[in-house]
């Protein structure tokens, strides 16, 4: 069972890694004044965020079909915590490579824009002179960076809706499968409600988070704004992310315990 959770906690690992690095996606883009094209690129790596989760969610499963009583509730209840933590320190993985990826990132537009298809550029990438030239491009975090972090000029209610966003989508899944095994004459029900419930996280980040930092991107492009604007915005979005995640350990009982309870509703 400790090399499933191991397994699990690790691909979580990765897709929070991952969805935390797609906040940096347009700061690669202003860089190489190729914003269409890092966001198309960076389709790609969400390929390998979307494999880790068709992965990861049968295994996740497997967990709430282990408990056979009552007395293994806390063993589940820890199991799932330490799911939340490793996405906590995904995301915390994910913001130190920032600078990093952003670099290296920058790098493959200008590669996909000589090779002109992706399996090209992936040819060419992998070779042994590319890959050891990709060395110059790993830049460490510095507390410089942190420092300039602060919430002013960045709308509350924006980082407040993503930490919001952020806590459900973390949550949403574990939460539904914590109730499942609360109530198991329900639980056909309420496992159902998870996609309800992380819709509600899509929706806020597609109605509310991602048009703001488009129409910032778009001031930074045209002149209007300054990159160092876009730098704090995606900081300040990046820690609230990390927040949430935390928010998502404190959320995961009495989410449970809600969930259940509003299926008991439905008649």
């Amino acid at each position: 069972m400790m090399e499933k959770l191991l397994i699990i906690c690790v691909f979580v690992g990765i897709i929070h890694m991952i969805e935390t690095l797609a906040y940096s996606v347009r700061l690669a883009g202003l860089k190489t004044r190729k914003l269409v094209v890092a966001l198309s690129l960076f389709n790609i790596i969400v390929i390998v965020s979307r494999t880790a989760n068709m992965v990861q969610a049968p295994l996740t499963g497997k967990l709430g079909d282990a408990v056979q009583s009552k007395e293994d509730l806390p063993v589940l209840l820890h199991q799932l915590q330490t799911i939340l933590l490793a996405a906590s320190i995904g995301t915390i993985a994910g913001a130190l490579l920032i600078p990093s990826f952003v670099s290296i990132f920058s790098r493959m537009i200008s590669h996909l824009e000589v090779a002109g298809s992706v399996p090209k550029m992936m040819k060419n990438i992998t070779s042994i002179h590319t890959l050891e030239k990709a060395k110059k491009h790993v830049k460490r975090p510095r507390w410089i960076m942190l420092s300039q972090l602060r919430i002013g000029g960045v709308p509350k209610r924006l980082l407040l809706l993503n930490l919001m966003a952020t806590t459900i989508y973390t949550v949403g899944v574990l939460s539904t499968l914590y109730a499942s095994t609360l109530e198991p004459t329900l639980s056909k029900s309420i496992l159902m409600s998870s996609g309800l419930i992380n819709g509600l996280a899509m929706i806020t980040l597609a109605v509310f988070v991602d048009p703001q930092v488009a129409i910032l991107t778009e001031k930074v492009m045209q002149g209007e704004s300054t990159k160092q604007s876009m730098n704090k915005m995606v900081g300040t979005l990046v820690i609230s992310r990390l927040c949430g995640t935390v928010c998502a350990q404190i959320l995961l009982v009495p989410a449970a315990l809600y969930i259940a309870w509003v299926c008991k509703l439905i008649p």
